[in-house]
This record gives C-alpha cells, sequence and structure tokens, in this order.
C-alpha cells in the first residue's frame, strides 16, 4: 500500500460531527473499496478540520491502495466545507476531476486513492450500520423486518420500514419518483406486506389509450359497445380485496379522473352498459414520476383526486443520490443474471460510481445484463461498461481545480457556485439539458443536479 501510482488512475485516461455550529452528524461514506469487508462503512468529519489518509494517526484512516500516508485535509461548517489535498502522490478527485483546493457540500464524491467516499451533512450514525454489500454492521438491524424487494443501505431500508409500517393500513399511497426508481417494486411490496387476500393488479395509465382507459377499469357488459361479446370484470373488481396500481397517473386524461374519484369515495364501479354499481373493496397505489401539485396547477389533474391518491406518499430517491447502493445493486444483479461468483473491479466500480444513471436502477440492471453477456471471466472490467458511461468518463481526472482556490491552511477562497437565477437562465438557454449546462460551467452532471435540488429548480419545466 505504498505511495506509487495506481492503475486504476490511469484506467480512464483524461479523454459525525459537523463544523462548528454545524448538525452532529456529517462525515464521509463509503462508495466503494477493494477491501470494504475491512472498513468502517462511514467516518465522522471532526469538528475544523479532519485529516485523510493511510496513518493510523490521521482522523479518517484509509488502508487502501494509493492512498498516501496524509493524503487530504477537510475543513467542515454546517453543511459546506473546503477540500485541501496534502501533497499525495496520486492526488485527490473531487466529483472526477482532480483538485488541489475545493469546496465539499453533501453529496460531493471523493476518490482518495483507490477508496471512492462521499459527503454527507446528516444521518451519518445510520449510514454507518449498514455496510456496501448490504450486511449490517455492529450488530444492527434492518427496519424492515419482513424483506423488500428494494435493494439499498440506509435510505432504501427507512423506506421499506415505512412501507413495512403503512402497508396493514386502510390508506392509498402515493409512489413519487423518476423512471426506474423502483416503483412498482413498492407497490408490489405493499400488498405482499398489508396482507390482502386479493390479487395484485397493475395498469399503465399512459399506455392505454383514452377510449379504452374506462373500460379497462371499470369493466363492461356484454354489447355495451361493438366488439363486446361477453361481460369483462375491469381492473377494479380483478383486484377486488386487493392492491391496484395505477402506474403513471399523471397521464391519466381528465375526462377518466372524475370517474376514478367517483370509484375511490364510493368504493364501488359501473361497468360500461351496466345500470347498477357493483361494490369493490381496492386498496389504490398510484404512481409517477411527475410532479402532480404542477399539473394540479396547470389544471390538467384534479387536486381532490390528488388527495384522495396521496393518503400517504412515498418518494423513491434516484439513484445518483444514493450511490452508496451501486455496489450492491450490481452484485444483486449478478445473482439474478446467474453469475453470483462474478464481481466488479476497481476500474468497472469507478466507471459506475461517476456515472449519474439517469434512468435510474432500471438502466444499471440493464449494464449489468448486458456486461455478462460480453464476458466469461469472473470479474467485470471498464471494457465492458456501457457507451453512456464510457463518454461520462471522458473527461474523468481531468482538472478541476477552482479558479482562486489557495493552499492556506485557513479556510481557503474558492469559486461561487451559480446562484439560483443564473441556473435558472442557463437552464433555459440548454433547454433543461442538464449535461450542456455543466459542460459550460465545468462540471458535472451531478453537482448540477445538486444545486437544482438544493433551489427546488424541476428540470421538466425547462425542456
Amino acid at each position: 500500500m505504498g505511495d506509487h501510482p495506481t492503475d486504476a488512475m490511469a484506467e480512464f485516461p483524461v479523454r459525525g460531527p459537523g463544523g462548528s455550529g454545524g448538525p452532529p452528524d456529517a462525515g464521509l461514506v463509503l462508495l466503494y473499496a477493494d477491501p470494504y469487508a475491512t472498513l468502517p462503512a462511514a467516518w465522522p468529519l471532526r469538528q475544523g478540520r479532519t485529516t485523510v489518509g493511510r496513518d493510523p494517526d490521521t482522523d479518517v484512516h484509509l488502508p487502501v491502495h494509493a492512498v498516501s500516508r496524509r493524503h487530504v485535509e477537510i475543513h467542515w461548517i454546517g453543511a459546506n466545507g473546503t477540500l485541501r489535498d496534502l501533497g499525495s502522490r496520486n492526488g485527490t478527485l473531487v466529483d472526477g476531476r482532480r483538485v488541489t483546493t475545493t469546496r465539499l457540500e453533501t453529496g460531493s464524491e471523493i476518490r482518495v486513492g483507490d477508496a471512492i467516499l462521499k459527503v454527507v451533512d446528516q444521518g451519518l450514525a445510520e449510514h454507518a450500520k449498514y455496510r456496501i454489500d448490504g450486511v449490517m454492521l455492529a450488530g444492527a438491524q434492518r427496519r424492515c423486518r419482513s424483506g423488500s424487494s428494494l435493494v439499498g443501505g440506509r435510505t432504501l431500508d427507512h423506506i421499506a420500514g415505512h412501507l413495512e409500517q403503512i402497508a396493514p393500513a386502510e390508506l392509498n399511497v402515493l409512489v413519487l419518483g423518476e423512471t426506474g426508481t423502483g416503483k412498482e417494486l413498492v407497490a408490489r411490496d405493499l400488498h405482499r406486506m398489508s396482507r390482502r387476500r386479493g390479487a395484485f393488479c397493475a395498469v399503465n395509465c399512459a399506455a392505454i389509450p383514452n377510449n379504452l382507459l374506462e373500460s379497462e377499469l371499470f369493466g363492461y357488459r356484454r354489447g355495451a359497445f361493438s366488439g363486446a361479446d361477453r361481460d369483462k370484470p375491469g381492473l377494479f373488481r380483478a383486484a377486488h380485496e386487493g392492491t391496484l396500481l395505477l402506474d403513471e397517473i399523471g397521464d391519466m386524461p381528465i375526462e377518466a379522473q372524475a370517474k376514478l374519484l367517483r370509484a375511490i369515495e364510493r368504493k364501488e364501479v359501473i361497468p360500461l352498459g351496466a345500470t347498477s354499481p357493483e361494490p369493490t373493496n381496492v386498496r389504490i397505489v398510484a404512481a409517477t414520476n411527475r410532479d402532480l401539485k404542477r399539473l394540479v396547477a396547470a389544471g390538467a389533474f384534479r387536486d381532490d383526486l390528488r388527495s384522495r391518491l396521496g393518503e400517504t406518499e412515498i418518494r423513491l430517491p434516484p439513484l445518483r443520490e444514493r450511490k452508496e447502493d451501486v455496489f450492491q445493486l450490481i452484485t444483486a444483479f449478478l445473482a439474478r443474471q446467474g453469475r453470483p461468483q462474478v464481481r466488479p473491479s476497481l476500474s468497472f466500480m469507478i466507471g459506475a460510481l461517476h456515472y449519474d444513471w439517469p434512468l435510474n436502477v432500471r438502466e444499471l440492471e440493464a449494464c449489468i445484463k448486458r456486461a455478462v453477456a460480453l464476458t466469461d471471466e469472473v470479474a467485470l472490467t471498464a471494457e465492458q461498461l456501457p457507451e453512456s458511461v464510457q463518454e461520462a468518463m471522458v473527461r474523468y481526472g481531468g482538472p478541476g481545480e477552482e479558479p482562486g482556490t489557495t493552499h492556506r491552511p485557513s479556510t481557503p477562497e474558492v469559486a461561487r457556485p451559480p446562484s439560483a437565477e443564473e441556473l435558472r437562465d442557463l437552464l433555459t438557454r440548454h433547454q433543461g439539458n442538464v449535461a450542456a449546462v455543466g459542460r459550460e460551467l465545468g462540471k458535472e452532471r451531478m453537482q448540477i443536479h445538486r444545486w437544482m435540488r438544493r433551489f427546488g429548480i424541476d428540470v421538466d419545466d425547462y425542456r
């Protein structure tokens, strides 16, 4: 573990207690290192300065290949901080860019030698219980005791634990999240945990033509229209005493929304061609990647229906916000493909952790399916990463020194991030293209997403 250059750094060439007055649970969460099983899952950030290195006397002891004895120093106050490289042999990367002194904030990803870490400003004590392969540390137990389809650490276990609590209740659930985050898995887990006797049924509201949606949901009687040669029960009746997932609910036409609201409120449906209602006992789980409040404001969605569907809400975070789950997801997908003996190499993990995964878990699973089809080896390497990840790695390891940085031990001066107005102007100019905004600012997509989240900016407003 000497201070010699790491081969993995060259794989992609250039082509806690918080600070004074800050929250007491800030720190560094491990995203990946080869010897992860021998390392803590997280380290606290000390008040003021924290040193990171291979020397046992450093505050964050990292006995990992290519880490210098005293590698970096972090000065953390509140929800922000600064990082200063201490003349390390292999350098330091923040969000994929080589830096000497730079600004840090929650979510910043730091590469120190062959270890990749993430900055968090809260929840460190919880993160420390979850190893990146899913093993619980220090005798801790997962919050969800009945098992969950959601693969991940602290964040998803908290969500699964909440699902377990609300599953027996007679509550409709609104599941919010980007495409590919696992909304249908949440619905299926809710149904299983609820122990409802009926079936689980699902319909994609965006995939059914408007004129067929009503008959699909509520059914029809023979002779109700041309071609109706027999009775059809509809999904509400098929899911009687069970669970009905209404996926992409934000795309349901306004005309159908009124009839859906009636069915939910009265617990009955009237099939097309019928003269009397039929009772239903259905738990509704609605899912969408759209902002229903914005749709309500635009007159495209009924507020009373939104309230009925969202008796409780579950928000699934995008994969870019929970990179500590990437290794566990990869190993789970490898097992699902019948290749549990295969493991990702360091170079594969570097690419997988640097990439934003805009299509989330679904995109990562497709990546693993493709990777195992391309190799018979027991290790996945950078060559098996898809083209989208390879493109994101073109600038990896390139210079990222911010203008105006300084190497003085006192609090470093770093270039300020854009204001909300400046970021909105850039998004308007680039029509919501986050990658293009990042290129103009010399930042990775992940940093642009962090700033949008901080300012409450929805990128869909600019597309």
